[in-house]
């Protein structure tokens, strides 16, 4: 199958495979590994030139507690994430499970069992959809490194990626999403990655899958990273953050995020019809830190109680409504869930919104609030001086109109009449 028959067949079912990810929104991703041991985040054999026979060493030391994946599962579930992301092999190159391509996998060497299997038991056993993060990328596999497309090693390489795709792919039941990362060498380049001839392979033996867009073609969804930043109108995206400034664990980096934060760019994403991808770096033995419960326990408090607002079939609300001083929307149909992270009271007014209100209330408790609305604002009435969500300041408002709103705003302001 050439480049453009493998392109238009998989857009013909993107639409329906991708439907249960859009409407399910916010994800957990799990970096673990090696490195998990050292503390150091993620990268650390290559910012410190580790060499790799000392590197090694770590795969017989590691030793992870017994099936640490359920409380990953637990917490995911807890906090409102309805699907996982978890890193099979990072650019270190350990496989966390049982491959035939490799001795360097967590069966033969310290752990003495297949950690992929734990973790999509743990998914299943709390609900949650089955995501396998693979690199590309490997900086123990010495053909990994090798730019010739025409060498030996560019073909053994090429076995050896397509051999542990297709081992993830067949050994562990139905697989939701394959989250590819860091495709180097050959950058920019999917025949060096034979891109076509991995990812149909993937597509052939799990027909519903969803593969990113890291192997250098589109494929179903974008991954901006580090960054809540929309993609164009009708291209699905997934950001992919970090609770703080590393993905593996580092409990030298205390930078954490606040819980608003998390929030406000749920809501970002959310309202751009948008995934969020939310990473927590176990411990070496896979026991989750206390700073990440921290933050994910009252996000599933505020989560649990204003759902309606980020789950389900909402629309873009970046390209239909416009951002106000108090806060932002997302938008649903005829409602707009009006997100308030800057309380005024006891009034509070947003601009610009031409289609009849019928009803705003608190989406929380679902009281009714008194409004008045002229041809140029909503004005909402006898609202508390403080902000009624005491979990993280943000309230959210639900705003029912007699048709799909319309706002009408921009930089330059007429006086009203």
């Amino acid at each position: 199958m050439d480049k453009e028959q493998y392109l238009q067949q998989t857009a013909a079912t993107r639409a329906q495979r991708l439907r249960w990810w859009q409407e399910a929104r916010f994800g957990m991703f799990v970096h673990w590994g090696l490195y998990s041991q050292l503390g150091r985040a993620e990268w650390v054999m290559n910012r410190e030139r580790i060499p790799i026979a000392q590197y090694e060493k770590l795969a017989d030391t590691w030793k992870p507690v017994e099936r640490p994946a359920r409380e990953w599962a637990r917490l995911a579930k807890e906090t409102g994430m309805k699907y996982m992301v978890m890193t099979t092999k990072h650019h270190e190159g350990f496989c966390l499970w049982d491959t035939q391509q490799t001795d360097y996998n967590a069966v033969k060497c310290g752990p003495g069992r297949d950690l992929v299997a734990e973790y999509v038991d743990a998914c299943h056993e709390f609900g949650l959809k089955v995501g396998f993060y693979y690199s590309l990328m490997d900086w123990h596999n010495p053909d990994g490194a090798v730019v010739d497309v025409k060498s030996d090693a560019h073909k053994r390489f090429m076995a050896f990626t397509q051999g542990c795709v297709r081992e993830l792919c067949s050994n562990y039941g139905k697989l939701d999403i394959l989250w590819y990362d860091v495709a180097w060498p050959g950058y920019g380049d999917p025949d060096w990655w034979e891109s076509v001839t991995l990812n149909s392979m993937a597509r052939e033996l799990q027909p519903d899958i969803l593969i990113n867009n890291r192997s250098h073609l589109d494929e179903d969804f974008g991954t901006p990273e580090a960054t809540v930043t929309p993609e164009k109108e009708g291209r699905a995206w997934e950001a992919c953050m970090t609770l703080n400034d590393t993905w593996g664990y580092f409990p030298q980096c205390t930078e954490w995020r606040h819980v608003r934060e998390i929030i406000n760019m749920l809501r970002t994403a959310a309202g751009a019809n948008g995934n969020l991808l939310l990473n927590i770096g176990p411990k070496g033995d896979g026991t989750v830190p206390p700073e990440t419960y921290e933050r994910l326990e009252p996000l599933g408090k505020w989560l649990a109680l204003n759902h309606e607002a980020v789950f389900g079939d909402l629309q873009r609300a970046d390209v239909a409504l416009d951002w106000q001083m108090t806060g932002m929307p997302t938008l649903k149909g005829q409602t707009v869930y009006y997100w308030a992270n800057h309380w005024v009271g006891p009034e509070m007014a947003i601009g610009g919104y031409q289609t009849r209100l019928l009803k705003a209330s608190y989406l929380v408790g679902g009281q009714p609030i008194t409004f008045e609305q002229t041809p140029t604002q909503i004005l909402l009435r006898g609202l508390p001086a403080e902000c009624p969500d005491k979990i993280a300041n943000v309230c959210v408002l639900k705003l029912e109109f007699e048709a799909p709103p319309r706002q009408v705003l921009g930089p330059g302001y007429v006086i009203p009449e």
